[in-house]
């Protein structure tokens, strides 16, 4: 496989992620939309069904749709990115650049369809979270911790899935985002994913929204290295689990 159809691949599914998935935040937080105040589990069901579409649309390039997924199969060493597509620099670029892109182009799509409640709300910190995450308790330490649990479970559970026999990978990864969401989503909003959390970011910057304040750059490194330390994580017990439960036998 080409590493043009991988790109194109993730950037599609990326921005079908995030599309939805910010989508699902504007509705639930931003006034006078038909889902206003739907709360936190309308939320995760919502980022869910994201995860769900995203990992179809971008099947071919066996849909990452996340630097930490990404970065957690590079750590394991046990498999390929997808089918025909060998772990080295190229493609663990092709993979980072084309998620990036996806996430930013996602955000901006579902701007343009929340364009007026994006722009009638007076709640700055509405608007930014529509497109990025935020900690309920500002500690820079402890929402670092969270991210890289979160983020840790997403990895490591996705890397199990991929060596049991079972063709309900989507569906499973989809059903994981929304427990991981419940469970351990309040603290920071559960970024668990770099692109999906810095391309809406850089969106909300760039984009013509009245009144949307701060980007809030001074968080942003948190949802990005968190996952990242998560999902590395993630691989390496992954890659040594079997050789513990095996020597434990």
């Amino acid at each position: 496989m080409s590493l043009g159809i991988v790109f194109l691949s993730e950037v599609f599914g990326t921005a079908m992620l995030t599309l939805l998935g910010c989508g699902v935040v504007a509705n639930v937080a931003l006034k006078g939309t038909k889902g206003y105040s739907g709360g936190f589990l309308m939320v995760t069901w919502g980022w869910g069904i994201a995860v769900f579409a995203g990992v179809f649309v971008a099947a071919k390039s066996g849909a990452h749709l996340n630097p930490a997924v990404t970065l957690g199969i590079l750590v394991e060493g046990k498999r390929p990115y997808a089918p025909e597509v060998p772990i080295d620099l190229a493609s663990t670029l092709t993979y980072f650049g084309g998620e990036m892109l996806g996430a930013f182009l996602g955000a901006v799509v579902c701007w343009a369809a929340y364009k007026q409640h994006l722009d009638a709300d007076l709640e700055t910190a509405s608007k930014l979270g529509v497109f990025s995450t935020g900690p309920a308790i500002r500690s820079t330490p402890w929402n670092l911790v969270t991210e890289i649990i979160g983020s840790f479970v997403l990895v490591f559970v996705i890397l199990t899935l991929g060596g049991t026999p079972s063709g309900l990978g989507p569906l499973a990864v989809a059903l994981l985002v929304v427990g991981i969401g419940v469970s351990l989503g309040g603290p920071t909003g559960y970024a668990i994913n770099p692109a999906r959390d810095l391309g809406p970011r850089i969106a909300h910057a760039l984009l013509p929204i009245k009144g949307k304040g701060t980007s809030d750059w001074a968080y942003s490194w948190i949802p990005v290295v968190g996952p990242l330390a998560g999902g590395a994580l993630g691989g390496i017990v992954a890659r040594i689990a079997p050789i513990i439960i095996t020597a434990a036998a």
